[in-house]
């Protein structure tokens, strides 16, 4: 994928392309093949413990509600810590992740030659939303 899109230069900063490390082994033992578990763990730095999600559901296993990891959790911690950041701006309400990711002109850029690349090298078109899950807010 890396040199297929390699025409992708010049992003807009803080975007670059990166050389993913898929399948890369750390360890020579296979794993043996079976049924996968039907739960996922997460956690990161701050958080006060390991989130443990229905692979089937995306939600929480102990209480159902949805993991700290859904977008619109992920939303809500970034509009909280652009008011840290910047404060209130005046006039400006970006109300759902949608308009906020629709006025960040430099994701745009990049999304936009990423978009190109794939078309360009024959590789199709990035897959969109459907139009019903657009307005998370």
């Amino acid at each position: 994928m890396r040199r297929r899109l390699a025409t992708v230069k010049h992003l807009p900063s803080p975007y670059r392309r990166r050389t993913l490390l898929l399948g890369c082994l750390s360890s020579r033992e296979v794993r043996p093949a079976g049924k996968p578990s039907g739960v996922s763990l997460n956690w990161s730095c701050g958080d006060g413990g390991l989130e443990e999600i229905s692979s089937s559901t995306g939600r929480r296993t102990d209480s159902g509600t949805p993991s700290r990891l859904c977008s619109r959790s992920v939303f809500i911690r970034w509009l909280k810590l652009q008011q840290q950041l910047n404060g209130s701006l005046p006039g400006v309400t970006l109300a759902s992740y949608s308009a906020s990711k629709a006025s960040a002109g430099r994701y745009q850029r990049a999304m936009q030659q990423f978009s190109s690349a794939l078309q360009g090298g024959g590789l199709g078109t990035w897959l969109r939303k459907p139009p019903m899950l657009h307005n998370i807010s």
